[in-house]
Order: structure tokens, then sequence, then C-alpha cells
């Protein structure tokens, strides 16, 4: 003859102070791990070059050009 057990207790585990310490654990890991991407991403990063690019050539060149 089977055993008839509730709902509620025919878990086959529960949650338990392990389990969350698993968790938080893996999630600070994570946490950990992306901030070093972070800090690795903003130290390898190129710095910009400024590059001097002129817009116009002042107004008396321009005029000694075209004659």
């Amino acid at each position: 003859m089977t055993k008839i057990v509730p709902e509620d207790k025919a878990r086959q585990g529960h949650w338990g102070w392990h389990a969350l310490r698993i968790l938080i654990a893996g999630l600070l890991l994570a946490f950990i791990a992306w901030g070093a991407v972070e800090i690795y991403g903003e130290l390898i990063k190129s710095p910009t070059t400024q590059q001097n690019v002129p817009t116009a050539p002042p107004a008396e060149q321009k005029s000694t050009q075209g004659s």
C-alpha cells in the first residue's frame, strides 16, 4: 500500500542556510569579477590624442592664393 504524503511535505529537499551562502558567495564573486574587468578595461583604454586640424586658413593667405 502506498503512503499518502501531503503536498507541502513531498519535497525532495528544502532551502537552507547552506544554499543561501552558496548563492550569496556566487553573487559576490560575480561582482568582484565585474569590477576587475571594469578596472582592467579602463587601464587598457588607449588615451585619446588631440589632432590639430586647421579649420580655415587666415583671410590674408586666401587672397594671395587666388591670384
